[in-house]
């Protein structure tokens, strides 16, 4: 059998690898994003059960049940940004089917695709599978886009450009003038937004998550990826979304149905009757941002150099203070000798130049992991193994 020719451009998957990696050693996970904290509402997991029982098995509307657009959109329009559930919101089997759904309806074979990086390495994988070929673009020192840097990289073949903000792995929080940026560049080139968003509800220190559909000048030419894998820790019950105007929407629901035909319907129904999108009880965002200033300590104790994320749930640390090792040896040292997994940074960045410096660390995790994690981190940095 000769494998399709796309497949050759598929990420080596490596974040996925990691899944359950420290058990040999055990060691305590701080490398993937599957939360350790928050845990799931009571009353979500109430529902799913009480959907599965009283017969609630079969398919849902391919676009998504409708009460959990409506409750969606809500949310939107409290935030000053409304959408109509009929027409611009679609439930997708997670965020990655939503990034998928997205480039399959967007990018034609050879089209080239800019990638901002460090970057989630789930990008390529999409960009792959629609044929496209990613152009990659390093963000600044700060983890900010670069103007001159970016307008250099946009041309004839540009079909769009992927956003994640906040960012996985650094954190940053797009500002309106980065997104100024981009939207100038995008109309000179019709060029389409594709932006990951799923981390928009941990945002710090009093600053704002901007999504694109925010921007006037974006709205028209955007595509949104949403998910609650994190903001309400249902990773496993695959809960994402995608919103885009109408015309896009049309676009994307023929996709998503040829890819899955819709997301898991007592899963839908039960996020929808618990009503966790409309309680304001649920704001985990305070401890997260905890979280966040306990891990940069627990590290820059160590000797790392740590960037203060601005959002999300992973800290990027430069080794280079601590270690000359490249970052997927330091993680594998720190894993035998630490009893701590991280990521390494070779996973974020796609074109081959700058992960052997960083690793990237989750913080959405209980305090007792983090107790624990800081114990074996101490113990570490003494050299005692």
């Amino acid at each position: 059998m000769i494998p399709a020719d796309r497949t050759r451009y598929l990420p080596a998957g490596g974040l996925a690898a990691l899944l359950g990696a420290g058990r040999e050693y055990g060691a305590v996970d701080l490398a993937v994003g599957t939360p350790g904290w928050p845990v799931p509402a009571p009353d979500l997991i109430e529902q799913a059960c009480v959907a599965l029982r009283t017969g609630n098995n079969q398919y849902e509307n391919p676009a998504g049940n409708l009460e959990l657009r409506e409750q969606l959109a809500g949310v939107l329009a409290d935030a000053g940004d409304p959408a109509d559930p009929a027409t611009e919101l679609t439930i997708t089997v997670g965020g990655s089917e939503g990034l998928c759904v997205a480039f399959l309806s967007v990018v034609d074979p050879g089209d080239e695709v800019i990638v901002l990086e460090p970057s989630y390495e789930n990008f390529l994988g999409g960009i792959a599978l629609a044929g496209g070929r990613p152009r990659y673009v390093r963000v600044g020192a700060d983890w900010r886009i670069d103007p001159d840097v970016l307008a250099a990289a946009f041309g004839s073949r540009t079909r769009a450009i992927v956003l994640n903000t906040p960012n996985n792995p650094t954190g940053h929080v797009l500002s309106r003038e980065e997104l100024g940026v981009v939207a100038r560049l995008c109309e000179r080139w019709d060029t389409t937004v594709i932006s990951d968003e799923v981390y928009s509800t941990y945002v710090f220190d009093g600053r704002e998550h901007i999504s694109v559909a925010d921007d006037p000048a974006l709205r028209a030419r955007s595509i949104v990826i949403g998910s609650l894998s994190k903001s309400h820790a249902i990773s496993g019950w695959r809960m994402g979304f995608l919103r885009a105007n109408a015309a896009i929407t049309e676009v994307l629901r023929q996709v998503h149905i040829a890819t899955t035909a819709g997301g898991a319907g007592p899963l839908q129904r039960a996020v929808a009757e618990a009503g966790v999108l409309r309680s304001g009880d649920w704001n985990p965002a305070a401890q997260m941002q905890r979280n966040r200033d306990r891990v940069v300590a627990m590290f820059s104790r160590l000797g790392l150099r740590c960037s203060v994320p601005e959002g999300g749930c992973y800290v990027m640390a430069d080794i280079r203070p601590f270690t000359d090792q490249t970052s997927d040896k330091f993680a594998h040292r720190l894993l035998v000798h630490g009893g701590v997994v991280v990521a390494p940074g070779q996973f974020f960045f796609g074109a081959g130049v700058g992960g052997d410096d960083f690793i990237r660390i989750a913080f959405n995790r209980p305090d007792d992991t983090l107790d624990e994690a800081e114990r074996r981190l101490t113990r570490f940095g003494q050299g005692v193994e």
